[in-house]
C-alpha cells in the first residue's frame, strides 16, 4: 500500500464542485499534499451544503458536475502524481422523497425491494414525522390533498411541496376528509407530527436527525447495492482511499470492514471516523489503517495547556458560578438526551430487554444508568458476546452507574452479565437485536450528550470541549504525549493527525489562544472581574455564560483590532451563540425556542462590541495572550507534520483559522488569497504556518518510510527552562529526524513576540549515541543555519530566532 504522506480536506458543495477542485491541484502540489481528502461527493438531496444526506451511492452528484467532472478532476490529480480518498456514508441516507429506494419503500411498503435495505421496525407502519401539527389539525386545516405524483403521474398525497406515493391498492381517491382517512390507513406508512419522533419512530435514525434514515449494510446484498460505484473507482485505480462515515452506527462494524477490505484488496487505505475516548485504542481486529484523526486534537492537549492552570481556572468557574463538576454535568446531560431525545429508542431497547431475559420492573433505570454511565462511545459485541476489553469498559460502567443508582444494584449486574454474552436467555433473535440496538444507542448517548450538550454547559475551558477531547479528564502532560506517541508509532498507527476538520468546534488557532489562557489563569480572571463592570450581564442569565462568551470573543478577536471586522464578527458570534444556548438545552432548545432568553444573550453582547472602553481593554488583555498563542500555533502545526500519523490538513487552515462551529467552520477559504501567500511569503502566522506545512509535507514526500513508520523516541531536555521545551526523535533504517518546540511562551516572550534568547541558551536536548555525528538539515531554518553535524549535546541557543526545528538526516 502507498501511504498518503499528507492529506487536504476539501468539502464539495457551497461553490466547490469537481472543476474547481481540479483547478486548486497545482496549489495543493506545492504545498506538498499527497492526497485529495474529498468530502461525499455522491448524490445529495437538492441544495444539501455537506453531502452526508445521500439519495443515490451509486451517481455523482450533478451539482457537482457528475461522472464528467469527477473524471476531470481524476485527471488533474493522476497529472500531478496525486491520489484522492474518498468521504462515504454507509450507515444512512436521506429519507427523502429524492431517494428512489426510499421513495419506493413509500409506495410498495414492505413489498419494497428496498423494504429491508434500510432499517426499519415492520412490526409497525412507517412513521413519517413530516407534519408542522397533528394529523387531525391538518386534515382539517385542508392541508392535505390527492394530487398526480410527479413522478410518473401515479396519484400522490400532497403536503405542501411533499408528494407521498400512494400503495397501487389504495381506495378510490379524493381528498374528502374521510377519504383521505381511509387513504391514509391503507398506507404502509403514516404521517406523524414531527415533535413526536423522539418518543414514535420506526427506523433508526443518525442521532435524532429524523431525515436520516439507517441502512443495514450488515446484509450482503445491501452492501453490494451500496458500494457499486465506490467499489468500480476502487478497482479503476481513481480513488486510493475511503474515509468511513460514522461507523459506530453500524450494526457490526467489525463485519462490515473485514467486508470492505475483502471488497477493495490490501492496497486501499481505509480509516474510520471513530472518537476515541482518552488511552481508548481502535479493536485490533479491524483490519484498516487508523482513524481520521480526531484523538490527535486530545494528543496536543497534553502539551500546550498548563495542567496546573487548568485546575485553577476550573477552581475559578465553580467559586465564581456555583457549577458543578464535569463529570456531574456529563451524567446529567447524558441521561436528559436518553430519556428525552431517544426516549423511543430507550423503549425499544427495554422491549426487547424483556423478551431476551426475564421480565424486570427495575430494568429500565438499570439500562439508563448503564449508558449514562458509559465511557466510551460504545462497545462491539455485534449481537453476540463481547470481546473481553469490552466487557471491562461495561464493568467499569457498572461501578460508575451503582454510585446514583438508589435501587435496582442486582438488576445493573445481571444486564451487564447479559450484554457481555454470560447470562441465561429466553429469546435468541430478541437477545441478539438488544444487543446491537445497545450498542447503537450507547453512541448517539454519548455524542448528543457530550459533544452536543455538555460541551454547551460547562464552560470552564472551552478549548477542551472539543470533538476527541473528554473535558471530565482534563489535559495531561508532556510524558503522557510522548506514551501516546510511542504507541502509536509502535502499533504503525496510520490515522490522520487532524486539528480542524469539519466537526470541530473552533479552530485549531481559536484553541492555541485558549491554550494560553491556561498559562495566566488568574491575568484572566482578573480580566473578567474588569468587563463585568464594564458590560452589564443581565441578572436572567446564567454567570457561567459569561464565561463563554468572553472565551469565545478571545478565539475570535481580530488582532490587530479594526473596527471594520466588527459586523462580520457581530454576525459570526450571533450565529454561534443561538446554537450554543439550544444546544444546552437548558432554557431554550431547537424544539422548544425561548426567544426573549436568547434575545438577552445577544443583547448583552451587543452592548459589549459597542462598548469601545471595553474593546481596548479586551484587546489589551488579550494581546500576551495572542502573541503565545501564535507560538502553540507553530508548535501544533510541527508536531502534526512530523509525529507518527498522517497530516490532516482542513480546507484554509493552513493559514490562521479563527472559525467557530459549524457553518462558521465550513465557509469557502480564499484559496486566490493562499496561492499568493504561498508564493510570497511572509513573517505573519498565517504565512509561517502555511510555509512550516509546505517545508514538512515536502520533506514527507522525499522520506515517506521515516515520517510514516518511523519509531519515536522522546529526548531528554535540560536546563532551567526544560518544561517549555518538547523534543524527540523518529528513526527507520539511517534515516534520522529530531524535533523540537517551544510550549507554555506566556511568560519567555518579549514585546517583539519572540522568545528571549537567554531561554533558548540556557536549554539543552542530550541525544543519544544512535543520533550523534550525523549530519542534519534543519528543514525549517534558512541556508545559513540549515547545516548541522550532531553531537552529544545540542545546545538551543543556536535556534534562538527560530526555535521549531525539524532537523532531517
Amino acid at each position: 500500500m502507498k501511504l498518503p504522506t499528507a492529506t487536504y480536506r476539501l468539502q464539495f458543495r457551497e461553490g466547490m464542485d469537481f472543476d474547481r477542485a481540479a483547478a486548486l491541484v497545482p496549489y495543493l502540489q506545492k504545498l506538498g499534499i499527497s492526497h485529495l481528502y474529498a468530502s461525499p461527493i455522491y448524490q445529495a438531496t437538492s441544495g444539501s451544503t455537506h453531502g452526508y444526506d445521500v439519495v443515490d451511492h451509486n451517481v455523482f452528484d450533478p451539482a457537482l458536475g457528475g461522472r464528467e467532472g469527477f473524471e476531470r478532476m481524476h485527471t488533474a490529480l493522476k497529472q500531478a502524481g496525486m491520489g484522492l480518498i474518498l468521504d462515504i456514508v454507509p450507515n444512512h441516507m436521506a429519507a427523502s422523497l429524492e431517494n428512489p429506494w426510499w421513495r419506493d419503500v413509500l409506495r410498495w411498503g414492505e413489498q419494497s425491494r428496498y423494504a429491508r435495505h434500510f432499517d426499519i421496525d415492520w412490526s409497525q407502519k412507517l412513521t413519517l414525522p413530516v407534519l408542522g401539527s397533528p394529523l387531525e389539525e391538518v386534515i382539517a386545516a385542508g392541508e392535505l390533498a390527492i394530487v398526480p405524483g410527479a413522478e410518473d403521474g401515479s396519484p400522490a398525497l400532497a403536503y405542501f411541496d411533499n408528494h407521498f406515493p400512494l400503495h397501487p391498492e389504495s381506495p378510490p381517491f379524493d381528498s374528502d376528509a374521510d377519504n383521505l382517512r381511509e387513504i391514509l390507513s391503507a398506507q404502509p406508512w403514516e404521517l406523524t407530527y414531527w415533535k413526536e419522533a423522539s418518543k414514535r419512530l420506526s427506523y433508526r435514525r443518525f442521532f435524532e436527525v429524523t431525515g436520516l434514515v439507517g441502512v443495514r449494510v450488515e446484509d450482503e446484498p445491501v452492501f453490494n447495492d451500496v458500494h457499486r460505484l465506490t467499489l468500480e473507482l476502487v478497482r479503476d485505480g481513481k480513488v486510493d482511499g475511503l474515509r468511513i462515515d460514522h461507523v459506530d452506527g453500524l450494526a457490526d462494524p467489525g463485519g462490515y470492514l473485514a467486508r470492505l477490505r475483502e471488497a477493495v484488496g490490501d492496497d486501499t487505505y481505509i480509516i474510520v471516523e471513530k472518537i476515541l475516548v482518552g488511552d481508548e485504542l481502535l479493536p485490533s481486529e479491524w483490519p484498516i489503517e487508523g482513524t481520521s484523526g480526531y484523538e490527535f486534537i486530545d494528543m496536543i492537549a497534553d502539551v500546550l495547556p498548563s495542567d496546573a492552570g487548568l485546575e485553577k481556572l476550573s477552581q475559578l468557574y465553580e467559586t465564581r458560578t456555583g457549577s458543578a463538576d464535569t463529570l456531574s454535568i456529563r451524567r446529567e446531560a447524558k441521561r436528559q438526551i436518553l430519556e428525552n431525545n431517544f426516549a423511543g429508542e430507550v423503549d425499544r431497547l427495554v422491549g426487547l430487554l424483556s423478551r431476551a431475559v426475564e421480565p424486570n420492573p427495575d430494568i429500565k433505570e438499570a439500562l439508563l444508568a448503564l449508558l449514562a454511565a458509559m465511557p466510551v462511545y460504545r462497545t462491539y459485541g455485534a449481537g453476540g458476546a463481547m470481546p473481553e476489553r469490552d466487557g471491562r469498559v461495561l464493568e467499569a460502567a457498572a461501578v460508575e452507574a451503582m454510585q446514583y443508582l438508589p435501587d435496582g444494584h442486582d438488576t445493573l449486574q445481571e444486564l451487564v452479565s447479559f450484554f457481555k454474552g454470560e447470562a441465561p436467555i429466553r429469546d435468541e433473535e430478541a437477545a441478539r437485536l438488544a444487543r446491537i440496538r445497545f450498542e447503537q444507542l450507547s453512541g448517539p448517548a454519548m455524542a448528543k450528550g457530550v459533544e452536543d450538550t455538555l460541551f454547551y454547559r460547562d464552560h470552564r475551558f472551552l478549548a477542551l470541549n472539543e470533538v476527541g477531547c473528554d473535558p471530565a479528564h482534563p489535559a495531561g502532560n508532556v510524558e503522557r504525549f510522548h506514551r501516546r506517541m510511542e504507541e502509536r508509532a509502535a502499533r504503525l498507527d496510520h490515522s490522520l493527525s487532524g486539528t480542524s476538520t469539519h466537526d470541530t468546534k473552533r479552530g485549531e488557532d481559536a484553541r492555541a489562544r485558549l491554550y494560553a489562557i491556561s498559562e495566566a489563569p488568574e491575568l484572566w480572571a482578573e480580566g473578567l472581574e474588569r468587563w463585568k463592570s464594564m458590560n452589564r450581564f443581565p441578572d436572567v442569565l446564567e454567570p457561567e455564560l459569561e464565561w463563554l462568551v468572553y472565551q469565545a470573543l478571545a478565539g475570535v478577536w481580530p488582532y490587530p483590532f479594526n473596527e471594520a471586522a466588527l459586523p462580520p464578527l457581530h454576525d459570526r458570534l450571533e450565529a454561534y451563540l443561538q446554537k450554543a444556548l439550544r444546544e444546552a438545552k437548558q432554557r431554550t432548545s431547537w424544539t422548544e425556542v425561548d426567544e426573549a432568553y436568547e434575545e438577552a444573550v445577544i443583547t448583552f453582547v451587543d452592548g459589549a462590541l459597542e462598548n469601545a472602553a471595553f474593546r481596548e481593554d479586551f484587546s489589551r488583555t488579550l494581546q500576551p495572550f495572542i502573541m503565545a498563542a501564535h507560538n502553540n500555533s507553530l508548535t501544533q502545526t510541527l508536531l502534526k507534520m512530523a509525529c507518527p500519523g498522517i497530516p490532516d490538513i482542513y480546507q484554509g487552515s493552513e493559514a490562521e483559522d479563527l472559525s467557530l462551529v459549524d457553518p462558521d467552520n465550513r465557509r469557502p477559504p480564499d484559496f486566490a488569497k493562499l496561492e499568493e501567500m504561498l508564493q510570497g511569503g511572509g513573517e505573519s502566522l498565517p504565512a509561517r504556518k502555511q510555509a512550516m506545512i509546505a517545508r514538512l509535507a515536502n520533506a514527507r514526500t522525499q522520506h515517506p518510510a521515516l515520517f510514516n513508520n518511523g519509531d519515536y523516541q522522546p529526548l531528554e531536555v535540560t536546563g532551567p527552562f526544560a518544561k517549555h521545551m518538547i523534543a524527540f526523535s523518529r528513526s527507520r533504517g539511517d534515516r534520522h529526524l529530531i524535533v523540537i518546540a517551544p510550549r507554555l511562551t506566556l511568560g519567555l516572550i518579549e514585546e517583539t513576540g519572540h522568545i528571549r534568547p537567554d531561554v533558548m541558551q540556557q536549554t539543552e536536548i542530550t541525544l543519544p549515541e544512535a543520533l550523534q555525528g550525523k549530519p542534519f538539515t534543519n528543514r525549517l531554518a534558512g541556508s545559513e543555519d540549515a547545516q548541522i553535524t550532531s553531537g552529544s549535546r545540542l545546545n538551543l541557543g543556536r535556534f534562538a530566532t527560530a526555535p521549531w526545528v525539524a532537523l532531517v538526516h
